[in-house]
């Protein structure tokens, strides 16, 4: 029990918010009549909240490293509605309307990145001016109007599924499948990261600790795709937010670059005494900022089937939201891919429990940012202790 309670202290941002958001679930599958875990709802949160979670993605590598990025909602508005021209009125196959649309955002990246990096104007007034520029920019090329609809092919990016090659009769078996490969990866990713550890004699959890650990999460996988299975199978945005994950995680934890990150945030000053380049990697980091606001932005747009002048509002203060509630630091240098996924289903899991119970707007807004404000209370408590 000791170890368990030490453990807890050690990881309380990360291990706190899984055990909220696990709460959170189970309080609204009670208040929901147990609306909330049915296959096709759990399926809607996916489908609705995969814009924002795309956005988290990038966002935590923003704000570790000391900055915050205002524009994301109006880049991927921007970036929608350029693909909906480039789709509807020029005809262009999907699959180079999809490489347009994400080196526009590159580029949105690379010019805001510049000034942010080289010219040292501070992120928010870069971004806050990219807000408005982008938004004026999305009004002006789809005046004022929505364009739709668009073909199949473009909307099978955020309302498609893997087909079942295996065809069940009343299940998807090729969702239970991956669910079990899935499985079966991570537990012989666990046991090498364990081995690693115990080569370089890094403290590691006791046996039990360990095994438990990884039965709970081979069960949630397992059911999570069980119930995924039972609806329409795997959702293509969910295949794309998966592969998203598991390279930004690798990036992050076992890269020279994920390490700089980190260093920028902690002490750029510091980082640069070092060898980084802080000037390049912060950089780059508003470079990916634009491609994933551009994914974001054709995800939304795919779901819609339209691009609206509307389109993306307040997705950059989701996205924000999500990554100070999963664990990012307010100052910089602390937050991870996995914590800002989470965030973001707690955000997600919340709006969906509260709009099944007919909460008004003015609830929703009210509760999260009490939650916001929350969390970020915590991480300066936990700072402070620290001291």
């Amino acid at each position: 029990m000791g170890a368990i309670v030490q453990i807890m202290k050690n990881n309380m941002r990360q291990y706190g918010m899984f055990i909220a958001l696990v709460l959170i679930a189970i309080l609204f599958q009670i208040l929901t009549d147990g609306i909330l875990l049915r296959p096709l709802n759990i399926t809607n949160i996916i489908l609705q909240n995969s814009y924002v979670l795309i956005l988290a993605i990038g966002m935590v590598l923003i704000i570790i490293t000391g900055h915050i990025d205002l524009s994301v909602g109006s880049v991927a508005a921007f970036v929608g509605a350029v693909s909906a021209i480039m789709t509807i009125n020029m005809h262009l196959p999907t699959y180079l309307v999809l490489i347009f649309s994400l080196i526009i955002g590159a580029f949105i990246g690379a010019w805001q990145g510049f000034w942010v990096a080289y010219v040292k104007i501070p992120a928010f007034i870069v971004t806050l001016a990219g807000m408005l520029i982008f938004r004026g920019l999305t009004m002006l090329v789809l005046q004022g109007e929505s364009l739709a609809p668009f073909p199949n092919s473009y909307q099978e990016i955020s309302s498609g599924f893997i087909p079942d090659i295996v065809h069940g009769k009343d299940i998807n078996i090729l969702a239970i499948v991956l669910g079990i490969i899935v499985t079966v990866i991570y537990i012989v990713n666990e046991l090498r990261n364990r081995d690693q550890q115990k080569k370089y004699q890094l403290p590691i959890l006791s046996s039990k600790l360990f095994f438990a650990k990884i039965i709970i999460i081979a069960i949630i996988v397992n059911l999570f795709t069980y119930i995924l299975a039972t609806y329409e199978g795997i959702p293509n945005i969910l295949v794309i937010l998966f592969v998203l994950i598991l390279v930004y995680s690798f990036m992050m934890k076992r890269t020279v670059v994920g390490r700089q990150v980190y260093a920028i945030g902690g002490n750029e000053k510091a980082a640069s005494l070092s060898g980084v380049k802080t000037k390049r990697v912060t950089f780059w980091v508003f470079v990916n900022m634009g491609i994933l606001a551009a994914l974001s932005g054709l995800a939304f747009a795919a779901r819609l089937n339209a691009a609206t002048p509307k389109a993306g509002t307040n997705f950059e203060l989701d996205a924000i939201a999500a990554c100070f509630i999963g664990g990012a630091s307010a100052y910089g240098g602390i937050g991870t891919v996995g914590g800002a996924i989470v965030g973001g289903l707690v955000m997600g899991v919340m709006n969906n429990g509260m709009s099944i119970l007919g909460l008004g707007i003015d609830w929703q807004q009210t509760i999260k940012g009490l939650v916001l404000l929350l969390a970020v209370a915590f991480d300066v408590y936990n700072k402070n202790k620290a001291l």
